[in-house]
């Protein structure tokens, strides 16, 4: 019988193309830009993370490379903003991801009901 407390971890990432092994869209990616809408800098969002602004810089430009749309507009010394493509993103993101969630749990859920009346 499976423990009543188990909680399904979904982990989402959106690509172009099925076949590749990469993803364009992904947490890590979703919490750089939310960090990015947060404090209006790439760095700052970077450091949040614990990140490197090199390392940051090179998944939004390779992002940005596979879906097509530019995620960021540089200001200077001002700082980013993120661009209404990229905040349509990350809403999407989040909508499918906690939709995928509950999705799993209720059939988590589901699942134990039935292994506990076997």
């Amino acid at each position: 019988m499976l423990p009543e407390n188990l909680v399904p971890q979904v982990k989402l990432v959106l690509c172009t193309d099925p076949d590749n092994s990469g993803s364009a869209f992904g947490p890590g990616l979703a919490a750089l830009c939310k960090g990015v809408r947060e404090t209006g800098s790439l760095n700052a969002a970077a450091k949040g993370m614990g990140m490197a602004y090199s390392k940051a810089w090179r998944l939004i430009k390779g992002a940005e490379a596979e879906l097509g749309i530019q995620l960021l507009i540089r200001d200077g010394a001002r700082g980013s903003t993120l661009t209404p493509e990229a905040l349509q993103l990350i809403d999407t993101y989040d909508l499918l991801r906690d939709h995928l969630r509950q999705e799993a749990a209720a059939f988590l859920e589901q699942t134990i009901r039935k292994d506990r009346r076997s």
